[in-house]
């Protein structure tokens, strides 16, 4: 006889487990349980059939796998919770006692350091899961850099995040692996592609944050200090795959200052920071750093220095077919025209890096300094000034400085030429601290408006600066991350690339009619209505004074005899008006509505709106006629992609209409 199966002991009830039994089988409290399964990966999971995993009971639980529960009992920071447990009750026996010195000695020299290191090297075996897993610890580690210091959030966290966070950015700058960035009402989206993995995070506005009570920071503060171990692992290998020292020096000072980025310094391998590297140039040239050689040793230097630069000069005229073509994106063309588009593949570093790199910015105190000098840097600018109000680590503080040839503003339209200091006696003290006033502006300088820097780094070259100048309406700001399909509304192209066809026209007919159509016509045409009925019921008679003023209309058209040139037009005209108040005063008479009448260009236009509809009801037909033949699964499957379609082409046509109707409105205006 087979053994037989006791209830709960096999099945869903013995594979999950429920919380309250997990927090006793560990020995811990429920605050330090949350910690660990946090620090571990471990959630909660929902049973096919909570009856039976909750063992026929009717509360509501949270249920775990059991196997998971029993992999928390090997972990070594359980040690560690009971050890901050005892010392915790060795404190507030101290404070019961009024031996305060005590419970602050053990406080600050006996409580255990938790590391999480050996917990990261279990979660990601590899480096790229690591960097798969980078999107969410990036974009929790800005906004806890974005956050007022409180009790919740202490400032050494904030400052740890700070630090991390700039440290990550400076790889980028260095590497040039920035791709793509996106403004959006919830922050700032940035992509980056590092070892093949694109990795992308948000970072929150530089607001004033204001910390509400319904957020469980506590909690956060647990993904926060097990991200902080992740991204520090993530920066060390990072840096040192590229031959740079990590962690780079940090000066508080500066960073105290404002200097945010220009307060790292990195090393290795010769490489200097973007940040410090023209200040560097500046120091060598001024004599005082560099050493000065010998004139022997100098010839010997300018000989060899010479004989290389010959041998570099004749290897570079000669390139191999494999240099000639690195530089080079392929490009995937379809071999027919009906083909599927491939997708192209995305731009190198070496094509980041010279974006921006001719050019020489100069932020406004309005505008974003910290995002737009990233993206300035990422993209290969070596030299980005700032007013001093934003802080140190610019490459230029005076806004007259003659090297700037861009400058990002956010104001209204600039007009105002700077007067010129020509014919005065002025030191150049004073022309180096003048001060542009705002509304005057610098001549031979370009100046645009933030957007201009993100929509050239999504797009990949340089756009016109005219359509992004102070005070002009910007183009639409769309996401790198989304293409428009068939059948969309894409508010790059024009309408007349998306319009159906007689689509236009029949909505300017449409708002023709929705304009001259109002409350008081319609009541208007309600009371005629209403007479007309009246008439037709008493007998068919006539409106008083109608035959009189046909009659009179009629005389006027027979007294204009038209030109001579146009005799023949004027008589066809004459017959034709006549046919027209033929038709008029019939219609009247059989209390019918007037029959209107239509110019040659309103009659080809209904020619072209009937045929139209015959063409898309013999299109409709045909649809008709071959559903037929299809089987109930293939006919639903059809049905309700059709739905999706039109749905689809209604939001397109709304969004076109919308556009029209600016346009129009915006011509007029004009």
């Amino acid at each position: 006889m087979a053994k037989q199966k006791k209830k709960g002991q096999s099945g869903q009830a013995k594979n999950y487990i429920t919380r309250t039994q997990a927090v006793r089988k560990l020995q811990i409290s429920l605050p330090d349980f949350r910690r660990l399964c946090i620090f571990k990966g471990i959630y909660p999971r929902e049973p096919r059939n909570i009856k039976k995993a909750n063992k026929s009971a009717t509360h509501s639980t949270t249920f775990y796998y059991t196997k998971d529960i029993q992999y928390l009992l090997h972990e070594p920071l359980l040690g560690k919770f009971r050890e901050q447990k005892s010392l915790s009750k060795k404190i507030a026996r101290s404070l019961g006692r009024n031996e305060v010195q005590d419970a602050v000695r053990l406080e600050k020299h006996g409580m255990p350091k938790i590391k999480l290191d050996h917990i990261v090297r279990e979660r990601y075996p590899t480096f790229v899961d690591a960097l798969r897993d980078l999107d969410d610890a990036l974009s929790l580690l800005f906004l806890f850099a974005n956050l007022p210091s409180t009790t919740a959030v202490p400032a050494k966290v904030i400052s740890k995040c700070q630090r991390l966070c700039h440290e990550f950015e400076h790889y980028l700058i260095t590497t040039h692996s920035l791709r793509k960035s996106f403004l959006s009402i919830k922050g700032i989206y940035y992509q980056a592609t590092i070892q093949g993995q694109d990795i992308m995070w948000l970072v929150p506005y530089k607001f004033v944050q204001r910390v509400t009570q319904d957020v469980d920071y506590r909690i956060m503060g647990t993904f926060v200090e097990f991200y902080c171990t992740l991204v520090g692992f993530i920066n060390y290998r990072l840096y040192t795959s590229v031959g740079l020292v990590y962690p780079p020096k940090f000066d508080a000072a500066r960073d105290e200052r404002g200097a945010e980025l220009g307060a790292f310094t990195l090393e290795g391998r010769g490489i200097t920071s973007a940040i410090d590297q023209e200040p560097q140039q500046k120091a060598l040239t001024n004599g005082h750093e560099q050493a000065q050689n010998s004139e022997a040793v100098q010839a010997q230097i300018d000989n060899i220095a010479q004989d290389t630069g010959t041998d570099e000069e004749v290897k570079q005229d000669e390139p191999t077919g494999d240099q000639a073509d690195a530089g080079t994106i392929d490009t995937f063309i379809p071999a027919a025209p009906e083909g599927d588009t491939l997708p192209q593949p995305d731009r190198t570093g070496d094509a980041a890096s010279t974006l921006f790199s001719p050019c020489v910015f100069f932020i406004s105190r309005e505008a974003p300094r910290h995002s737009i000098e990233f993206l300035l840097r990422a993209f290969g600018c070596k030299r980005v000034g700032w007013d001093t109000v934003l802080g140190e680590g610019a490459f230029t503080h005076e806004e007259t400085d003659p090297r700037i040839t861009h400058q990002i503003v956010d104001r209204p339209a600039l007009a105002q030429p700077l007067p010129s200091l020509e014919g005065q006696e002025t030191s150049k003290t004073d022309q180096n601290l003048q001060v542009v006033k705002p509304g005057f502006i610098m001549p031979g300088r370009i100046y645009v408006q933030p957007q201009w820097v993100w929509d050239c780094v999504n797009e990949g070259k340089l756009l016109q600066t005219d359509i992004y100048a102070p005070g002009e309406t910007l183009p639409p700001h769309l996401s790198p991350w989304v293409r428009p399909t068939s059948g969309q509304y894409d508010p790059r192209a024009t309408l007349e690339e998306q319009e159906l066809e007689g689509e236009a026209e029949e909505d300017g007919e449409e708002e023709e009619t929705a304009e001259i159509d109002g409350p008081e016509d319609e009541e208007d045409e309600e009371d005629e209505s209403e007479e007309e009925d009246e008439e037709v019921d008493a007998g068919g008679m006539d409106v008083a004074g109608s035959e009189d003023e046909s009659e009179e209309d009629v005389d006027e058209v027979d007294a204009f005899g038209g030109f001579e040139d146009d005799a023949d037009d004027a008589a066809n005209s004459d017959i034709d008006e006549e046919a027209q108040h033929q038709k008029e005063l019939e219609a009247e008479a059989l209390g019918e509505p007037v029959p209107v009448t239509q110019t040659n260009g309103e009659a080809q236009k209904a020619k072209a709106r009937q045929a139209r509809k015959a063409a898309q009801t013999k299109k409709d037909e045909e649809i008709e006629r071959q559903k037929m033949m299809m089987s109930n699964k293939k006919r639903k499957l059809y049905e309700k992609m059709q739905f999706s379609n039109a749905k689809r082409d209604t939001e397109a046509e709304k969004l076109r209409a919308k556009r029209r109707k600016v346009e129009r409105t915006g011509k007029s205006k004009a």
